[in-house]
């Protein structure tokens, strides 16, 4: 039974709200580290925070109460110069705003969240009380040496208990210290390597593997609720009311046409209101579909922290620039995004940018800078993730797929700079030397792939070695209605992306060459491969193609041979829940009202033996590598 019986919309409410606060409170913290004497900052953090206890209040949610109080009072002491901020101080505020989540997971499930920790209770007290010591050894108070036997002589927090509250499992093992007569007491202050594990933890989530997580299982459940402006709601309203008073024009004049009133002027009018039907519908359309779009800037706002955290566990000096987070995304692909960026944000800082040393030696600042964009160009969504480190080596990109028997020696030796850099995309890539919790495995950014395309996006890496790496992800502004090219096999219309299509032209016998085996055609000076459209879905074919759709991937660019064409339509795409065929991402209606399929190209071409310019050897060590 739920704990909030009555509450269930004072909860929801208070649940959007709270989680957008307490995102911005932790991006204003990792700010806060870089401006310590930052008093309007602070300032800000306080009154969020003083805002999620206040509806924690409401909700007679006592135990978040006392840990947000605890730490509400931490930040005034910070911001009335009691106490100055340090990044052990930082290290206990940060794992409070992750109590503070987790707590919220239990409300989500409408049960009151238990007590915090008491080893995350016990360090917020040290903080307040001055007595938490610096790096240096040197106390924050006048007083280390009462604070030190003090925490002693009370046990002091259980330092493996906050690491649990932290990351959600035990602290590392360390060797155990030889038997002693008398115990030793525990230390005030939690051992360095604890704190660090806390923090890499919380950034990667999952013990070794190195593919996209972030997510607790608390929040991985979709949030199926959606914020509209009202201004966008009336334009809805507004559009349904028009659309009300032409169906009466219709019905009115209908009823004149059957009473045999067929003159011209009637026939006009029906003309007329047919096309203004027409039109308000269209905008209905275009009205209900904004009302999908969210700013990126939610998605984007969780990311400062993960990267914070995640560059303070590997030594280095990491900030985050974002960019554009007023562009607005589908809100079915928010949630799908999540774990793709998060895990080139993660691999950006573990691989892309150099230790200190390194970035010493080379000449370039300490601090290196992340760049997250969001832009909207013409009917898609552009997202960046660039940073300024080491770039990437095509070499010895290249040297190491073949040592992993994922490539070929030949394939290698015809490979240029861009088909080098993908690579990192095939399962079980890797170019790190030993598996770490960040790293390492080679599945990560083969599942980023694999996530973007299933968006119907296209993912592309451009590098400058010593400069840095850039990841480019573009994307349709909506997943509900996709522009389709028809196209026919016999008698059989199919619809495939307009975005891949580049152009159509007519398939010659005499321009047909055989190319290893392969038809191909030559266009602007590139030897293409003919596809048939009909060898992709396993269909005899009954006589040679007459047209081909220049078709574009990230991967390749080929030829796919057709019967005919039946034109383009905007498809408002209907998923196949139950039963989806392979290379099927889903059906549509059209005019006429026949059902169409609309074919997942990426996924036609991924099935064995038409993967382009890949051996058969390469395709069987692919798979069972992927396995």
């Amino acid at each position: 039974m739920s704990d909030f019986s009555g509450m269930e919309e004072l909860l929801q409410d208070f649940l959007v709200e709270a989680g957008d606060l307490l995102s911005d409170v932790d991006n204003k913290l990792v700010d806060l580290e870089r401006s310590a004497d930052d008093v309007g900052l602070l300032n800000e953090i306080f009154r969020g925070f003083h805002t999620i206890k206040g509806g924690a209040g409401f909700l007679a949610a006592s135990e978040l109460v006392t840990l947000c109080h605890l730490t509400e009072n931490l930040f005034d002491k910070l911001r009335n110069g009691e106490l100055e901020v340090t990044p052990e101080i930082m290290d206990v505020i940060l794992a409070a705003t992750g109590a503070v989540r987790d707590m919220f997971g239990y409300l989500e499930q409408a049960t009151q969240p238990p007590a915090a920790d008491d080893a995350l209770i016990a360090s917020l007290k040290q903080a307040l009380a001055g007595e938490l010591v610096l790096a240096t050894g040197a106390s924050v108070d006048a007083a280390p040496a009462e604070a030190a036997a003090s925490a002693a002589s009370d046990g002091g927090p259980d330092w493996n208990q906050m690491y649990q509250v932290v990351v959600g499992t035990a602290a590392p093992t360390v060797e155990p210290s030889p038997p002693a007569t008398t115990p030793a007491p525990q230390p005030a202050n939690p051992p360095e390597e604890v704190i660090k594990a806390a923090i890499g933890r919380r950034a990667s989530d999952k013990p070794g593997y190195g593919g996209p997580t972030g997510r607790r299982d608390s929040e991985k459940a979709r949030d199926n609720s959606i914020r509209v402006d009202t201004t966008r709601l009336d334009q809805v309203l507004n559009l349904s009311g028009e659309i009300g008073l032409t169906k009466n024009r219709l019905n009115a004049l209908r009823s004149q046409i059957l009473n045999g009133d067929n003159d011209n002027d009637t026939l006009h009018s029906l003309d007329v209101a047919v096309s203004q039907l027409d039109l308000l519908v269209s905008d209905l359309q275009n009205a209900v579909m904004k009302t999908r779009m969210q700013p990126i800037g939610r998605l984007f706002q969780k990311y400062p922290r993960i990267a914070r955290d995640l560059a303070r566990n590997l030594g280095k000096d990491v900030e985050l620039a974002l960019a554009g987070e007023d562009t607005e995304i589908d809100k079915t692909m928010i949630e799908d995004l999540s774990d793709p960026i998060i895990h080139l944000i993660r691999n950006a800082v573990d691989h892309g940018v150099e230790g200190n040393e390194e970035r010493k030696a080379n000449g370039k600042s300490l601090k290196s800078t992340l760049r997250l964009e969001a832009r909207q160009e013409g009917d898609h969504i552009i997202i960046i993730v660039a940073d300024d480190g080491r770039g990437m080596n095509a070499e010895k990109l290249r040297a190491s797929a073949v040592s992993k028997g994922l490539i070929t020696d030949e394939e290698a030796n015809t490979m240029d700079e861009r088909q080098s850099y993908n690579l990192v995309f095939l399962p079980g890539f890797s170019t790190a030397g030993e598996v770490s919790a960040v790293s390492g495995r080679g599945v990560g950014m083969d599942v980023v792939r694999t996530n973007i395309q299933k968006l119907n996006g296209a993912i592309d890496i451009k590098s400058v070695a010593g400069q840095g790496t850039t990841f480019i992800i573009s994307l349709p502004l909506t997943l509900a209605i996709l522009p389709v090219l028809l196209v026919r096999l016999g008698d059989q219309p199919l619809a495939v992306p307009l975005s891949m299509v580049r152009e159509i032209l007519p398939i010659e016998a005499e321009k047909v060459q055989e190319v290893g085996g392969r038809a191909t055609m030559v266009v602007r000076g590139e030897v293409l491969p003919i596809v048939p459209l009909a060898k992709l879905l396993g269909w005899p074919q009954e006589h040679q193609p007459e047209y081909g759709v220049l078709m574009q991937t990230a991967e390749h660019s080929f030829i796919l041979a057709i019967d005919s064409f039946a034109g383009r339509e905007d498809a408002v795409i209907k998923s196949l829940d139950d039963f989806r065929p392979e290379g099927v991402a889903g059906v549509t209606t059209l005019s006429n009202g026949q059902i169409v399929l609309i074919l997942d190209m990426k996924e036609l071409l991924g099935s064995p033996g038409e993967r382009h310019g890949v051996s058969r050897a390469t395709l069987i060590k692919r798979e069972r590598l992927a396995a």
